[in-house]
Parts: structure tokens; sequence; C-alpha cells
């Protein structure tokens, strides 16, 4: 059966990522709370993204955020105060723990070099997160208010990486540690990043130096 067209806004994501997300107040206590997130992203105009965030990757997941992706030179223009709320995708990338899920009918030698060439690209984007719905602390409903969401930015951040990546790397068969040497011989990384993005990880650090 073809898309219902009257569905239009859905008809143009064109993209699956997926990644952990981090809670950014808990990341401002130096706690770390990290979800699995399942992006399905459109591209509305070249420098601007939006995805929608599932819990899962089946018929019936849960819609649980939002997340909106925009090139380096659109976040240079935001106000001081916006740009810190707003994270990186460097680290994300660079670790493979941002990954592209492979389609079943593709050939595996193709999608590890077209995912190649698309991270070129998301490992300079700025995202803006909110969540919803705290699906993993047990909520039957999104309660409260949206939650801001960030990313990791570095290994310590996690006690065990992988073993925070172990489900979704079973489930979509992705080898992450793979996915980060592929992209290191493929010279695959971000152009550096802003000083006011991640703020909740620098806020964390400074009160850890009190």
């Amino acid at each position: 059966m073809a898309p219902n067209p009257e569905f239009m806004p859905l008809h143009n994501i064109c993209e699956f990522l997926n990644a952990l997300h981090i809670y950014t107040e808990e990341a401002r206590q130096g706690k770390t709370r990290a979800i699995e997130a399942h992006h399905f992203c459109a591209h509305v105009r070249k420098d601007l993204r939006q995805c929608l965030i599932y819990d899962s990757g089946a018929k019936d997941a849960r819609l649980i955020g939002v997340e909106y992706m925009v090139p380096k030179h659109v976040y240079e223009k935001l106000d001081a105060e916006e740009q810190k709320l707003w994270h990186s995708h460097e680290f994300e990338v660079e670790s493979g723990m941002l990954a592209l899920p492979k389609p079943a009918a593709e050939p595996q030698d193709e999608w590890d070099q077209a995912e190649t060439e698309a991270m070129k690209e998301v490992a300079g984007l700025y995202g803006k997160t909110w969540h919803f719905w705290q699906v993993d602390r047990g909520d039957v409903l999104p309660l409260g208010y949206p939650t801001l969401m960030g990313s990791l930015t570095a290994p310590s951040q996690l006690l065990n990486l992988r073993e925070a990546l172990a489900t979704r790397n079973r489930d979509w068969q992705i080898d992450h540690e793979q996915r980060a040497s592929i992209r290191h011989a493929a010279n695959v990384k971000g152009p550096g990043v802003h000083e006011n993005a991640d703020s909740w990880w620098k806020e964390a650090e400074a009160k850890s130096l009190v």
C-alpha cells in the first residue's frame, strides 16, 4: 500500500539514526542516565533537519521526543544562551555510538561507504533535543515537563559504553567499534566543538573543581 497522501510531512522522512541521549539536568550533577534514541529524520532544508524520536524501531514504538539539527554556521548565529541548549555530535560519530542501521536489502560494503559519507556531515551538526516521555524510568505516559537532552562527549561519562550499547548493537547488528575504525580510516571528524555547546558537562566539571 502506498503512503497516505494526506500524511505529507511524514513522506519527507529519509534517514534513520540511532544513538544514546543523556538527561542534561542529571549530567549537571555529575550523573549520567542514558537512553537509546531512534531518530526518524527529515531534511527540511539544507541547513535544518528535524527528527521524531522513538523508544524503539518497532511498529508500536512510543514517540518520546524531537530533535532539531543545524550545521555549525547556523549554530554560530544563535545567541550565547541559546547555544547552551544545543549539543555536539563529534564524539557520537567518532566513537561509533551514532549509527545508521543498515536496511536488510543493502550490501554491507555499500552501506559502510554510504554511512561513512553521511557521518562526515553529521559530525559537524548541533542538536537541540527535548524528550517528553521518560520510558526508561517506567512512566506509562509522558508525564511532567519536557526534558532537555544531550549527548556524550567522552567515554568517561559512562562507566561502560560497550555495555550501554549492547542491546542496540545486538538488535541492529552494529559493531560500534568497527564503525569508529571505519570512520577513523576515512578521516571522519567534526570541525571542532563550539565553547558554548554541551554546557551541562562544563557545569559538572566546574562543580567538581570547587
